[in-house]
């Protein structure tokens, strides 16, 4: 028995000490802790550049054709209006459309009419 309790005490006595040697003591007795590590610096905040609307556009937009560019307008934009396709190309599409939703022969014969007036 007394073999039993020296051999638990042996056991016990380090698991005990080593939780005790984490924290430094002063000889008055008062637990003194590391200091904490440097705060990392701030980091570096800059501000984009914003162009103001009256800014010329880049030189890769610009027309450089001399005359049609002005200070503080933007260069002319020449928009074609898209050609419609033909009546049969778009019939050929909506009949495509009408097989891919499942519809049956006359229920496409009629969505392909429909579709191909709107487009």
């Amino acid at each position: 028995m007394r073999k039993l309790v020296a051999i638990c005490l042996l056991c016990v006595a380090p698991l005990g000490a080593t939780a005790f040697a984490q924290v430094y003591t002063t000889p008055g007795g008062r637990a003194v802790l590391p200091p904490p590590p440097a705060p990392p610096p701030p980091p570096a905040i800059t501000v984009p550049q914003v162009p103001t609307m009256n800014s010329p556009p880049p030189f890769a937009l610009q027309n450089t054709t001399p005359g049609y560019v002005h200070e503080g307008k933007p260069p002319a934009q020449v928009l074609k209006p898209q050609r419609r396709e033909s009546f049969d190309r778009r019939i050929s599409r909506c009949l495509d459309e009408g097989a891919a939703m499942g519809l049956g022969p006359g229920e496409r014969s009629a969505y392909s009419r429909n579709c191909a007036h709107q487009r």
